[in-house]
Order: C-alpha cells, then structure tokens, then sequence
C-alpha cells in the first residue's frame, strides 16, 4: 500500500507518471480515469467527475430507461467521484502506474450516492458495528483461461472457445505448470499490490483456476475482489490469452463460483465461536445464519445477477440448488467450514463469478443482521445428498429473483426502497435484453423442424 507522501516523493522521482481513479460500477467493473500523477498529487486527489450514468447502465455500457436515479429526461449529469486515499496502491503489471478507489456523491449534496455499491456495502458494514462487530469475509474467485486472446475471439464470434487446457485439473500440478507463465504474474502482482493472495489452484474443469485471497474486513475482501478480477483479465490479456468469468460458458462444462466465507468479529476475537457448542457455534452465529437461509431468495439477485447465472445451478455440479446448510458439505447452499474451532464460519456457495462483490456481501450481511434482531432460530443441519428433500429452492432464473428482491421488506429496510428498486431495474433491464435476442439454440432447434 502507499501513503500520499510517498506517492507524491515517487511523482517527483518520476517512478510514477499515472494515477487510476476507480469507482465500482453496478456490475463490480473497475470505471475511471487515467491521471497524469502530476495533475493528481496537485490537486485532483481531492475530487474528479463523472457520468452519472454509470450507475444506470447494463454489460455493454447502454442507457436504459426506467431508472429514478438518472435519465434522458433529466440529462444525465454528474456524480463526484471521492478518492479515498487510505486506498492507495501500486499497480505493479502497469508500468509507472498506481491506483485509488472512490466514493461516488451526489454533485450537488456531496453525500453518498445510496445506491452505489460501496455505499451500500459499507451501510451494512457500520450497522454491525453498531451492534459492537465487525464483519469478516473472504472471496474464492474462480474463472476460465483461453488459449486465444480476447480480440481473437470476439472477432470469431465466441465460437470454438478452446480452454487453456485440455483435461480437469482440479488440484492437478502438472496442468498448472503449464499456465504458470499466466497464474505466477497474477499472484506476485496482486501480492505486490497489497492484496494477500493465499495461492491459487486448479479448478474442476479444463482450463478453470481459483484465486484465494486472505480474510479480512468486509470492504477490504469487496476491494480485493473487485481489483484482482481486473488484474486477471488484463494479465491475461498481456500474455495474449482471455479469462472469463461467465459462470456458465458451456452447457457441457463445470460453471464457475465465488463463495463468501464470513463470520462476526468482536474486540480482536470470533463471535462466532463458542467451544461449548457440539460444532462450535455460537446463538450470534445460529441467529446469522439462520437469516442467511431464511432471506436467501431475497438476496439472490446480488449473488447471481445476470440470465447466464441460473445456467450454474445444477444437480450433480458442486453446484447447490436447495436454501439449505450442511457440515462440511460441498453441495449445500451453506456449507459449514471450520466447526469446532475458532475459525468456525459460514461459507455462502450460491454467488457466481460474475457477483458485484459489494452487492452480495451487503446482502449476506443485511439478511445476517435481520437473523440477529429477530432471534431465528436454526434448524439442524442437512446430511446426505442435498441435492434430494423439500426444502426451498434457490430461485431458479432471473425473473424469480428480481421478483424476490423487488418483494423483500427486509432488504428495503435495510438498504432502502430507492435502493432496492434501482437493482430491481437492472434485473428487469436484462430481462428485456435477453427476451429480444434470437439465439443460435432456437435457430438450430427449429430452424427446419418447427
């Protein structure tokens, strides 16, 4: 990490020249601008500018109507863009260049743009410490590598994707070997970046990784998320190969997760843990989780935001299907990890890769917070496959989840009714979108035999 001081000594040496001011967009994409480092340190690390339309827009920067926030109608104006210096880091796979994390605020109040998602995350964040606790988590993110670069396969039209490898290689050293000329830069930059990779590992499908990052407090594991994502598209791209973190890219193929391990902290120690307890759960930690499963539907739309999302769910995949908790289960919605010890936690295997971490971490916690205040009680854990049995469903496509969150009082008492109907406007958007395409799998289906 840098300190101000220290970046301004670096600008002077020369050692740096460029400035990336990031602000998280609704998709959890890294938006901003390049500074000259000597504009920055002069002045521009108090404030820079925006369109506010980056908070209402789609995947492919489009500007659909039907936002309260911002519109055609009313210009599309700015946002101020808030660098938080306490952010401050080198970006070591760019040359001379450094980067700083932003608040987004309204251009004329100057407060906190609500539905933003670090604004939300960090709502969430400060009510727990109300509560006297700290939120801890940590993100697995996991994607897919290419043999072809990005721009090789889009102008071949997404078609006859070859992975980087050709076999599973979950835990395989051998196959990872063969894409350490990509994974080794990602570890060592990200590290050298102040973000605490713990290693990374072969996933289980050809071509899939998993990066893993340490612990920490909720909007540091968001950040780490968020900027390692980008890492590995652009380190990839620089050794001319794509990554992609489209949880389903092919039907015949293993999708691609991000589970969210969290647990409360309070005064330096785990709230979470209590050694009297048969699996080493504290009633904090009962009432949490018992939030977690019964708020699951409502939230599910921050976790898996897109039509493709609901592609991963699927029986016999690691995958869960079923709002259900299980001990060191790899198939259930919420897997218990660590029971019996001080690292007891709870792991969320719903999100998908293609999760704004901000938003499914602020979801996970308001439904924790919500088990809390109203003292739910947890019900024994499932055993055998939980994949079988009639407990509720995750929602199963996009439709069912905007209808979840746009009907969960608990998410607009938590976030806000402006909140919860801007991402339920961004659901709808995707809907819209992907209802109007024809796609190759009707045309193949019934192109001669309908």
């Amino acid at each position: 990490m840098l300190n101000f001081d220290t970046l301004k000594t670096q600008v002077a040496e020369g050692s740096v020249d460029t400035v990336l001011v990031c602000m998280v967009d609704m998709q959890g994409r890294l938006m901003g601008k390049r500074f000259h480092a000597g504009h920055f340190v002069a002045g521009a690390w108090e404030e820079t500018h925006c369109c506010n339309y980056l908070l209402a827009t789609d995947l492919e920067m489009a500007t659909p109507d039907g936002y309260a926030s911002t519109s055609w109608e009313r210009g599309y104006g700015d946002y101020v863009m808030k660098p938080d210096l306490s952010t401050l880091r080198p970006v070591p796979w760019l040359e001379g260049t450094v980067m700083v994390m932003c608040d987004v605020l309204d251009h004329h109040t100057h407060e906190e743009v609500p539905h933003s998602p670090r604004a939300i995350l960090k709502k969430q964040v400060n009510r727990l410490k109300a509560m006297g606790y700290e939120a801890m988590c940590a993100t697995e993110l996991e994607f897919f590598l290419f043999e072809k670069s990005f721009d090789q396969i889009r102008k071949e039209g997404f078609r006859d994707l070859e992975p980087i490898s050709g076999y599973n290689e979950d835990y395989h050293i051998l196959q990872t070997t063969k894409e350490e000329h990509v994974m080794r830069p990602i570890r060592n930059h990200l590290w050298n970046a102040g973000i605490p990779v713990e290693n990374s590992k072969g996933e289980a499908e050809a071509g899939q990784e998993e990066l893993n990052i340490k612990y920490a407090p909720a909007m540091q594991t968001a950040e780490y998320h968020s900027i390692a994502k980008n890492a590995v598209k652009e380190i990839a791209w620089q050794y001319g190969h794509a990554a992609t973190f489209l949880p389903k890219w092919h039907h015949d193929r293993v999708g691609s997760s991000s589970h969210v391990h969290q647990s409360l902290w309070t005064d330096g120690q785990p709230a979470f843990f209590d050694k009297a307890d048969p699996l080493g759960m504290s009633d904090l930690m009962k009432n949490y989780m018992a939030g977690l499963l019964k708020y699951a539907a409502d939230y599910t739309y921050f976790m898996a935001p897109y039509i493709n999302s609901y592609k991963r769910f699927m029986k016999g995949t690691f995958a869960p299907t079923r709002i259900i908790w299980s001990v060191d289960n790899r198939t259930a919605g919420f897997r218990l990890c660590g029971d019996g010890t001080k690292a007891v936690r709870v792991e969320c295997r719903i999100p998908g890769s293609d999760m704004n971490p901000y938003l499914a971490i602020a979801g996970m916690l308001a439904a924790g917070i919500a088990g809390i205040e109203e003292g739910l009680e947890l019900q024994p854990p499932t055993k055998g496959d939980v994949y079988q049995g009639d407990t509720g469903m995750i929602p199963g496509n996009l439709r069912a989840a905007r209808d979840a969150l746009h009907g969960s009082a608990m998410l607009r008492a938590a976030m806000g009714d402006d909140v919860v109907d801007h991402y339920v406007r961004a659901a709808e958007v995707e809907i819209e979108e992907f209802e109007r395409v024809v796609t190759d799998w009707e045309i193949a289906r019934g192109f001669e035999r309908a």
